[in-house]
């Protein structure tokens, strides 16, 4: 039994009709590329370069505050470390309630 399906050989009559049936096709089937970089693992890494970058960036902003560079300023510097020390306490906390629920869900009787 064979089922499949003839293609249509009318053509279509009005011009945006593709247009707006390619856009519905594009909203309806997301892209296996994005579908795999919307994932847990994706957005933890990025968290994590991201809180990195904070780090790196307070860190630059504090040794040049301590060679006296001008262009610095103290504020500048400690707003950045403060953003960076939040953002660590903020991967900590993740970090410990994944441990929690790994071992939570590893003593779960089957």
């Amino acid at each position: 039994m064979d089922l499949r399906l003839s293609p249509v050989s009318s053509p279509i009559t009005n011009p945006y009709a593709a247009k707006i049936g390619a856009a519905l096709k594009a909203k309806a089937e997301p892209k296996a590329e994005a579908v795999e970089q919307a994932g847990f693992s994706t957005a933890l890494k990025g968290a994590l370069s991201s809180v990195s970058a904070a780090q790196n960036q307070a860190t630059d902003l504090q040794r040049e505050v301590q060679m006296e560079n001008p262009s610095v300023s103290l504020e500048e510097t400690m707003v950045a470390i403060q953003k960076a020390q939040i953002g660590f306490q903020a991967t900590m906390h993740v970090r410990n309630r994944m441990v929690q629920a790994y071992s939570d869900i590893m003593n779960m009787q089957v």
